[in-house]
């Protein structure tokens, strides 16, 4: 049976934080405190073994501009479980949740994936973005073609007409902007 919790950046206590923080780090080599605070200020799932996280994954707020339009965009930042405890579920049960708060308050939900978790990502609908990616930053409107092939969007809404092939402006934020 997995424990999943799903809260509020403001709900977790400071050692639920800790431990979904070096999760984060113990899963990338490459994790920044950017990357930690992208994580911050929306919904977690944290899926625990007894007292300790294995799993964690957060939903924030961002804007993205697509065909002149601004658009509410759930962003899934900072998925990882426990190495020894991936293929069990745990990431689909976390992703489970925030998607269904993507579907109930954003017009699409947005996350860049790497290589490795692509194939998880678009079997639970997620879908490459193919079109040319930007940033919206201090300096004005810039390419970010490093991100072009890691972003992913899930349609929340038939409403929102998404054109896969045409370009996605982020909205700006310290680190990396995807």
């Amino acid at each position: 049976m997995i424990d999943l919790r799903l809260a509020h950046t403001a709900d977790l206590d400071e050692s639920e934080r800790r431990a979904a923080r070096a999760l984060l780090y113990d899963a990338f080599d490459d994790m920044t405190e950017a990357d930690w605070e992208h994580a911050l200020g929306g919904i977690h799932a944290l899926v625990r073994e007894g007292t300790e996280v294995v799993g964690h994954a957060s939903l924030v707020m961002r804007r993205v501009i697509h065909r002149g339009r601004a658009l509410r965009a759930g962003c899934v930042e900072g998925v990882a479980v426990r190495q020894d405890r991936r293929r069990r579920g745990l990431g689909a049960a976390m992703m489970q949740g925030l998607e269904r708060f993507i579907r109930g308050g954003y017009d699409l939900g947005i996350l860049g994936a790497s290589d490795q978790a692509a194939a998880f990502y678009a079997h639970r609908g997620w879908q490459a973005w193919r079109g040319a990616t930007f940033a919206l930053t201090p300096q004005g409107i810039v390419r970010t073609a490093d991100e072009d092939d890691c972003i992913f969007v899930f349609p929340a809404h038939e409403a929102v007409a998404l054109d896969f092939t045409g370009e996605l402006i982020c909205d700006w934020r310290d680190g990396d902007c995807w």
